[in-house]
């Protein structure tokens, strides 16, 4: 077989004569085993400094989670530099190109969420010189590295996500390895900061409410260290407040924005020394409204629309509702007479999406595919966050029961929740997995091919591995024939529901992302497991779930596209 048309992972010490000889001395079996332990040693240092510091912030007093965050981005900034400045001008280092990797829909979101980012940093820094008095110079410093960070990073996925490296393969790696290691640890610092942040205002809550309520004690457990953090509030001044809650409202994007690069980092990371074949058909893809104007879709788009704007008042009527001790339980009523109408409607769309896949039979794309491999993971993992919190509900809701109609609601959300999870994810896994112009020829006439001389038999096998079955590897039994082209009514079917289904998943989006979480204050998981431990496992799978309504959005338009 052709060099060209080979796929290897493992190099040999001939085939990389740019690499050093005591580079290929410790790793004599795969490129990927430097970069990879890097990785991991880097990321487990940061957790434990990171986690360590959120945990016991006056144990950490150099504030080393900081420190090591800045020099991994200083370290990212000299890679990327010199990988566009630099490398790029070697010849022969990108030759091949992933096109599964930065589609249009998933770049066009990564534009938005880090010109959001960008704005929070230009908050951050105005909220720093307001209050640099109690700020440590880490922090301070922070946002004006990591401001060149997500440029240049933004700028790198943008132009050369599809990249798959060619030479310089290990110093390839070790750089990508430690962005993502850099990506990786900004995330959890965010996390871990927005929760200590909600905790600290729930315990000033309580702590206030016990004062007033037992007005005989004389002194209220004041474990946040609450007395203190007066000096770091805002001043009188109106630009401090309006820097702190423009902070508040562009912080989800700034954790969606750290998940959604880490990923495309990754896949930039696997693909490094891949090679793609000739013969892989690339399928241009066509800007998403042009799909949606040529297309002629309406259904979804106002069935989807009704759900984003009823969604947005909900919200906001929570908001106020919420602020207000006597409307507290009319704020969860319409939280969940919302989401017990949508996520019913949602299952049945990908219920319907389901059967019809089943009766397009398409073909299946094989092959090994790392982008498409990591959407199937990322997908699993992110619903692990509602699919535990519906899980961990159920529990405490047999151990004490519901306890009046907002119990009942509560529980009824964690069932359909894990219901619309369940049937979602298989649509978009079996759809992601269909070949965009390939159909599966019907069992009989492939069975009737049996029956044939053995003569005309193997001309028609060879016949069909000529229309690109190399796509197909591991379905050599599966005969395909190639899409007429027009459009039919499953096509049109498909496209409606990802309409609806992209819309209806970006407004169950924003709603936990903009901090309605009912799960804090209301609900028998509460009373069941502990305040402390239900507090830490909402806050666990919380930004799992909005990474996975946002991820979901992604996979969805694609199935748009090659609907």
């Amino acid at each position: 077989m052709d060099s060209d048309l080979e796929v290897t992972e493992l190099d040999s010490p001939v085939q990389s004569s740019d690499d050093s000889d005591l580079v290929l001395l410790l790793v004599p079996t795969g490129r990927r085993l430097i970069s990879g332990l890097l990785g991991l040693n880097v990321v487990v240092l940061g957790s434990a400094l990171v986690v360590g510091h959120a945990l016991n912030p006056a144990g950490l007093r150099n504030q080393e989670p900081r420190v090591l965050i800045l020099l991994l981005m200083g370290v990212s900034l000299v890679w990327m530099q010199w990988y566009l400045l630099c490398a790029r001008r070697k010849p022969g280092l990108c030759v091949h190109k992933d096109h599964h990797a930065g589609g249009i829909p998933v770049t066009s979101v990564l534009m938005v969420f880090a010109a959001f980012s960008l704005l929070l940093y230009v908050c951050r820094i105005g909220y720093f010189i307001n209050t640099r008095e109690c700020k440590p110079a880490a922090e301070v410093l922070s946002p004006f590295i990591e401001a060149p960070f997500l440029i240049l990073q933004t700028y790198l996925l943008w132009a050369h996500s599809k990249d798959c490296i060619q030479k310089l393969k290990i110093s390839s790696r070790s750089g990508l390895m430690v962005i993502l290691s850099a990506d990786l640890l900004l995330w959890l610092n965010a996390v871990t900061e927005d929760t200590i942040h909600e905790e600290m205002e729930l315990d000033k809550q309580g702590s206030l409410h016990l004062s007033v309520k037992n007005s005989s004690l004389t002194q209220v457990p004041d474990p946040a260290g609450f007395a203190n953090s007066t000096l770091c509030r805002c001043s009188a001044s109106a630009s401090c407040l309006a820097f702190r809650k423009a902070i508040e409202i562009l912080y989800p994007f700034h954790l969606e924005y750290y998940l959604m690069v880490g990923c495309m980092i990754y896949v930039m990371w696997k693909n490094v020394g891949r090679r793609m074949s000739p013969s892989e058909p690339h399928v241009a893809q066509k800007l998403t409204l042009n799909v949606v104007y040529e297309g002629g879709i309406f259904y979804g788009l106002v069935f989807g629309g009704l759900v984003l704007l009823t969604g947005i008042i909900i919200f906001i009527l929570y908001q106020v509702y919420v602020s207000r001790p006597h409307l507290h339980h009319t704020a969860f009523l319409l939280f969940y007479a919302y989401h017990l109408v949508v996520l019913p409607v949602m299952s049945l769309c990908s219920l319907a999406g389901m059967l019809i896949h089943t009766l397009e039979r398409r073909a299946s794309e094989g092959g090994h595919n790392p982008t498409r491999s990591l959407d199937v993971t990322l997908l699993l993992a992110a619903a692990l966050g509602q699919l535990a919190l519906s899980y961990f509900s159920l529990v405490a809701a047999l151990a004490v029961g519901t306890e009046g109609p907002l119990g009942d609601l509560d529980l009824s959300y964690s069932l359909l929740s894990l219901l619309e999870l369940i049937l979602q994810n298989i649509f978009i896994i079996k759809g992601l997995h269909r070949h965009p112009s390939l159909l599966a020829k019907t069992r009989e006439k492939r069975w009737s091919n049996i029956f044939k001389p053995k003569k005309k038999f193997t001309d028609s096998v060879q016949e069909e591995k000529k229309t690109d079955l190399s796509l197909l590897e591991g379905k050599t039994s599966s005969a395909v024939q190639k899409h007429d082209g027009k459009k039919t009514w499953k096509k049109t079917a498909i496209q409606e529901l990802c309409a609806f289904l992209i819309l209806s998943n970006v407004m169950l989006w924003i709603i936990p992302a903009f901090g309605v979480h009912p799960q804090f204050e209301n609900g028998f998981g509460k009373r069941f497991f502990g305040f402390s431990a239900w507090f830490v496992l909402v806050n666990l799978v919380q930004p799992l779930g909005v990474f996975y309504r946002m991820h979901s959005v992604g996979a969805l338009m694609e199935l748009l596209l090659n609907a």
